[in-house]
This record gives C-alpha cells, sequence and structure tokens, in this order.
C-alpha cells in the first residue's frame, strides 16, 4: 500500500464523518481560543499599567485569568476525552470494515494517527487564529467589566501562543493514543459488530437508587441549613460532592425505577407514543444515564457561576456603601488602658480636617464611631468563651461590639437600651453569656458578663473585615463597651487582646482622584501634627479605591465566569448534539420496522417528539431544582463579599435561570431537527 495513500485516505474518512467531526474541531478550536486569551492576559506586560490608581488591577487580572487557565484546560481534557470515546463507538464499524478489507492494524493506526494530526493542526491554529482576533475584544470587555480604563495597541502573547500549542498537542496526542492502543487489542469482529451492540434490559439496583436518595438529599440539606458565609465555604465542596454522586445515581438507578414503575402502569404504558419512549429510554438508560448527569451538572455549573458572579457584579456600589460609607475613612486602634498618655480623638480628628482644608479641600460631613472586636467561641449550650483551644466549641465567632449612638449614626434608627441590653445579629439566643476564662489554663479571668438580646437586627450594621462567622452587637453606652474590653482584655491577656478601634468618616467636596491623593499622601505632610495622645496604628482609605478595588474582584468573578460558562455551555451543547446523532442511529432502524408493521408517519414523529422531549428537558428541570436548593448556600458565600441584597440575588438566580431554558429550547430545537433527519431517512 502506497504511503501517499494515508493522507487521502484520512482526508476522506474525515470528510465522510463531518457529522461528527466538524462540532469537534469546532469546540476544540473554543477551547484553544478561550486557553489563548486567558494566558494572553495573564502574560500582557501592558495590563500592569492600565490606568494610574489601580495598583490592585494587575493582581486580579492575572488571579482570575490563572483560575480560569486552570479550569479551562482541565475541563477540556475531560471533554476531549469523552467526545473521542462518542467518535470511536460511532467509528467502530467502519474500522472494522477497514480491517475485513485488508487493512492490518498498523495501516488503521497510521491512518488514526494522520486524522488524529489534521484534527490537532486544524483545532489548534485556528483556536491559535480566533483567539488572537478576539483577544483585543476580550481585553476590552474584561477592562469594562472591572471599571478600568481602556488600553491601547495590539498584542500577541508568544508565551500564550506556545503555552497553549504545547499543552493541546499533548491533549490530542493522548487521544490519539488511546485510540491506537484500542486499535490494537480489538478483533476485527468486534469493531463490526461494537455500533450495534444493544443494551439488556437493566436491573432495578437498589443500592445505588438507596445511595442516590441520600447523597442528594444529604446535599440539599447541607445547603439549605447553612447559617453563614463561613460555614458555606467549609461546606460548600462537600454539598457539591453529594450532589454530583445523586445525580448520576438518580439518572443511573432512580431513572430506572421510575421508568419500570410507568410500565407497570398498564393504562399509560399501552399507548403509542408512550410505549415507544418507555421501552426506548428503559433498554438505553445505562448509556443515556451519564450523558444526561453530564447535561444536568454543566447546566448547574453555568447557572450558578453566571447567578453568583452577576450578583456580585450588579451589587458592587451597595457593597462600597457598606464597606466605605464616607469619601474618606480614618481608622486609629489605640488601647485606652496603656501606659503613654491616653488617646485623644477629637484632637487628632482636628488635626486631619486642618491637613484636609490647607490642601483646599472642605470637609462637609463628618462623623465617628468607636468599636471593639474580639474573637469567642460558642458551646453546646450557647455560651461564649474566650477559652478558643476549640475544646467542646461548637462555633468560632468575631465579635463586633458598637453602642446605640453609633447605630444610630450608621443607620439613622435610635435604639433604646439599658446596660444588660443588647441588639445583636448573628448567634441566637435570647441571653448571650460570655465567661472570660484564660485560653491556656480555663481559669476564669473576669466575671461572666450576661446580656439580654431584646432585638435580633436583619442585617449587620457593621461591616467586619474578617472572613469568619460574625457576631454584632449594639449595647447601651461606652460603659459597656468599656467593660467588654477590659474583660476579653484580662482573658486574653495584655499581648494578645484586642484592641479598641475609632473610625472617623468624613465627606469631602472633591473628585476621587483628589480623595484618593489625600488617602495617600497624609503621611507626607508633618506626621507631627497628628497628635492625639497615645495610638497603636492609623490608616486613611477612600471609598474611591474601595470601588476600584471591589469593581476589580467583582468584574474579574464577572468575566470569568462568562468566560467559564460559555466554555460549559459550548460543552453542553455538544453532548446534547452527539447524544442526539447517537439515539437517531439507534432509533432509525427501530422506527423502521415499526412503520412496517403498520405505524403511520405522523404517529411516528409523535414517538419521536416524546422521547426526544423526555431525554433533553429532563437533566434542564433537574439542574432547576440543585439551583433553588443551593440558592440559600449562595447567598451566605456572597456575605463573604459584604452582599446582604437576597432581593438582588434572587432575581439574578431567576433571571439566569430563564435565560438559560430559553438557550436550553434553541438548542433542542436545532439538535432535535438533526435527529429527525436520521431517523425519518
Amino acid at each position: 500500500m502506497r504511503k501517499s495513500l494515508y493522507p487521502r485516505l484520512a482526508a476522506q474518512s474525515l470528510k465522510l464523518n463531518r457529522r461528527f467531526f466538524v462540532p469537534y474541531i469546532l469546540s476544540l478550536v473554543g477551547n484553544v481560543a478561550a486557553f489563548y486569551i486567558m494566558s494572553a492576559l495573564v502574560n500582557d506586560p501592558g495590563v500592569a499599567d492600565m490606568t494610574p490608581g489601580h495598583a490592585n488591577g494587575y493582581y486580579y487580572v492575572q488571579m482570575m485569568m490563572s483560575m480560569g487557565m486552570f479550569v479551562a484546560f482541565a475541563f477540556s481534557i475531560i471533554f476531549v476525552f469523552y467526545i473521542n470515546g462518542f467518535l470511536m463507538k460511532q467509528r467502530k464499524r467502519e474500522l472494522g470494515l477497514y480491517n475485513i478489507l485488508g487493512m492490518g492494524k498498523n495501516h488503521i493506526a497510521a491512518l488514526m494517527l494522520l486524522e488524529g494530526l489534521y484534527v490537532g493542526v486544524v483545532g489548534i491554529a485556528g483556536g491559535l487564529a480566533v483567539g488572537m482576533l478576539l483577544h483585543k475584544l476580550v481585553t476590552l470587555l474584561l477592562y469594562r467589566a472591572l471599571d478600568f480604563g481602556v488600553p491601547l495597541g495590539f498584542y500577541i502573547s508568544w508565551k500564550g501562543l506556545t503555552e497553549t500549542t504545547i499543552l493541546f498537542a499533548a491533549l490530542i496526542g493522548a487521544t490519539v493514543l488511546v485510540n491506537l492502543v484500542k486499535i490494537q487489542v480489538s478483533r476485527p469482529i468486534e469493531l463490526l459488530r461494537g455500533g450495534s451492540v444493544g443494551e439488556r434490559e437493566p436491573r432495578t439496583r437498589w443500592l445505588l437508587t438507596i445511595l442516590g436518595v441520600l447523597t442528594l438529599g444529604g446535599g440539599y440539606v447541607i445547603a439549605v441549613r447553612t447559617r453563614s458565609g463561613v460555614e458555606a465555604v467549609a461546606l460548600y465542596f462537600l454539598a457539591v460532592f453529594l450532589v454530583i454522586i445523586g445525580t448520576y445515581c438518580l439518572f443511573t438507578a432512580v431513572s430506572i425505577f421510575v421508568l419500570k414503575a410507568m410500565r407497570r402502569n398498564k393504562r399509560l404504558y399501552y399507548r403509542t407514543g408512550p410505549f415507544i419512549s418507555i421501552s426506548g429510554m428503559l433498554y438505553r438508560m445505562k448509556q443515556n444515564a451519564v450523558g444526561l448527569a453530564n447535561i444536568c451538572i454543566l447546566c448547574t455549573m453555568v447557572m450558578v457561576m453566571l447567578s453568583g458572579t452577576l450578583s456580585l457584579w450588579l451589587g458592587t456600589e451597595e457593597i462600597v456603601g457598606t464597606v466605605y460609607p464616607s469619601d474618606l475613612q480614618i481608622r486609629v486602634r489605640y488601647d485606652p488602658d496603656g501606659e503613654e498618655a491616653s488617646f485623644d480623638p477629637e484632637r487628632l480628628l482636628a488635626d486631619a480636617k486642618g491637613y484636609i482644608n490647607g490642601e483646599g479641600v472642605a470637609v462637609t460631613s463628618e462623623r465617628t464611631v468607636d468599636t471593639l472586636s474580639f474573637g469567642v467561641g460558642m458551646d453546646s449550650e450557647g455560651i461564649l468563651h474566650t477559652n478558643t483551644r476549640m475544646e467542646g466549641l461548637v462555633t468560632v465567632y468575631n465579635v463586633d461590639v458598637i453602642t446605640a449612638g453609633a447605630y444610630e449614626e450608621i443607620t439613622g434608627e435610635e435604639l433604646r437600651l439599658q446596660p444588660d441590653e443588647a441588639a445583636a445579629y448573628g448567634a441566637g439566643g435570647e441571653v448571650l453569656v460570655f465567661r472570660w476564662d484564660d485560653r491556656e489554663t480555663g481559669e476564669e479571668k473576669y466575671p461572666a458578663t450576661a446580656l439580654q438580646v431584646v432585638r435580633r437586627l436583619e442585617n449587620s450594621p457593621w461591616a467586619s473585615v474578617q472572613i469568619s462567622n460574625q457576631l454584632c452587637l449594639v449595647v447601651a453606652d461606652e460603659s459597656v463597651l468599656t467593660e467588654l474590653y477590659q474583660a476579653q482584655r484580662a482573658a486574653y491577656g495584655v499581648d494578645s487582646a484586642s484592641t479598641m478601634t475609632w473610625y472617623a468618616y468624613l465627606d469631602l467636596d472633591c473628585s476621587d482622584e483628589e480623595t484618593e491623593r489625600l488617602s495617600e499622601d497624609y503621611w507626607e505632610g508633618d506626621t507631627t501634627s497628628y497628635g492625639g495622645g497615645h495610638w497603636e496604628t492609623m490608616s486613611w482609605s477612600s471609598s474611591a479605591r474601595g470601588r476600584w478595588d471591589f469593581y476589580g474582584q467583582a468584574g474579574g468573578f464577572l468575566f470569568l465566569g462568562l468566560f467559564l460558562g460559555f466554555i460549559f455551555l459550548m460543552a453542553t451543547v455538544l453532548i446534547i448534539y452527539y447524544k442526539q446523532i447517537s439515539e437517531g442511529y439507534e432509533d432509525k432502524r427501530r422506527f423502521e420496522i415499526m412503520q412496517k408493521v403498520g405505524l403511520s408517519r405522523d404517529e411516528v414523529r409523535s414517538a419521536i417528539r416524546s422521547q426526544v422531549l423526555m431525554v433533553f428537558f429532563l437533566p434542564i428541570v433537574v439542574a432547576a431544582i440543585h439551583i433553588a436548593f443551593d440558592f440559600n448556600m449562595v447567598e451566605k458565600l456572597l456575605t463573604l463579599f459584604y452582599l446582604h441584597n437576597t432581593t438582588l440575588t434572587a432575581l439574578c438566580t431567576l433571571g439566569t435561570l430563564l435565560v438559560f431554558f430559553l438557550v436550553y429550547g434553541v438548542v433542542y430545537l436545532l439538535t432535535a431537527r438533526t435527529y429527525y433527519k436520521i431517523v425519518e431517512r
């Protein structure tokens, strides 16, 4: 056999099987393009000089895109091997025929090697070309989401080209190697029969059914019962793992149980449409189950990512308003019982305002807040301990304490509290008991404090900077605040106790850029003018910088969610497409036989429509149920970013679900046409 025959035969094989290979190559182009774009954004030296004042911009881009590269390539590995397995199954008869007609296994291996080379060259080269063309557009969209300036110029990342080519060439090479091994260990008769081997009726597997119910129920219970952002972080991946296991068991075992129950209903089963749909699904459910579960999980991933990141981005202004309630914030940590001269907040505020006025900027409003933050652990009886060795403790909390006067300054609402009363956000219980025990010996270092909770706050009036379970207390006045400070100081000791923190919130009559300049340059003036007695640390921050930082985070997450969502959606569409083709070829002969024994053409179309609808929309319905149970956990995760707007999160989730259903419906109409053409041909 002449060597020149192999390239022509490989090209002819790809052409004849273009129904299978063209979508595969297009998806490969999309994956390569997406990976190159993210790699180029990570390696673009111009990102560091995006816009003056955005010091964290380069960090956000690198962090988000590096995460995206890892997830995208890991998913590409799973996806490419999944589609390659489908292609090999569909081509077994063709390859077996080559063997029967005289081509040895080495000849078939050479043919497969050339096919892999063609697919790799077209897919990788096409993906790099598309990636370079779209890189600038994607960069503009990313910077718009990050609220950054628009960069100029066109950039080609040679490092990105090299990384992308090497990784995807290795991936395609690995699939070719797997195919060659399959060819070498297969017999010709197995290849000829491989595409037409039917499925036996699956048995009802009670163990898998019970496992599916337990794991799915367990994941749902964890998601619904999560009460804080910290719990959500700790339990999210466990819940996801349980739901994934439960989803596979649901489609593999529970679905068979349901189908057999439907078959036992004679009034339902012995009708043309249900008879064909139920019997067809039952006999092929074993192979359908994995595909349906994959589609369901991918749909869930896409909708969770998009709804969560969209909520975060749309709520950025609300987050900034919570964390930075004024144009300029001054934060001072001090020890009221220190040996140095006591802290004088009025003097420091006057000096700070003098500096600002000296720069030609007017202060339009001001307010100050004293706070105390310290850590405690809650035991099974709801008592809060400073003994944080975790012995007998259920949950660790960061406690933020402010006075009723400060609460009124923040919210505009007056609270009338007695010295032994408090308003609380966080830990439950009508009475909060603090035991001030030494964290090493457990010895009581200060008399226990009991506060009657007279009101539960719906939202935290204080945005804690610590990612932990939060307990925010509003107490009567400064005397109660001071007593709590002295108690925790006695328990933790001078070196480990928390200090008091004083905040000054100033609104200025100037631009964001000028406010940022003042917050950056305050140490460059005559720092000796900042008197006010003794204090440990002082920092200035502006809402302008906070807005840039939060938009950088939220925009980066949104962009990454959209980018990865597109990749997962593309994979979902392709899996659905191949599933429709596979089922079309499997059903073609069955429907031909049924028409020969008297089934009309309209009855065939009705039966086809019923079966396709059942198979197609089951995953998206289950995914919607997953989203509904996952909503509470996503909402709690967003509170770690100071977003407490349940209505916004619910609307984003509902909107994402509706849009995805529309897209899914369009995919159904397109792929169903392919199925009908194959079956009715």
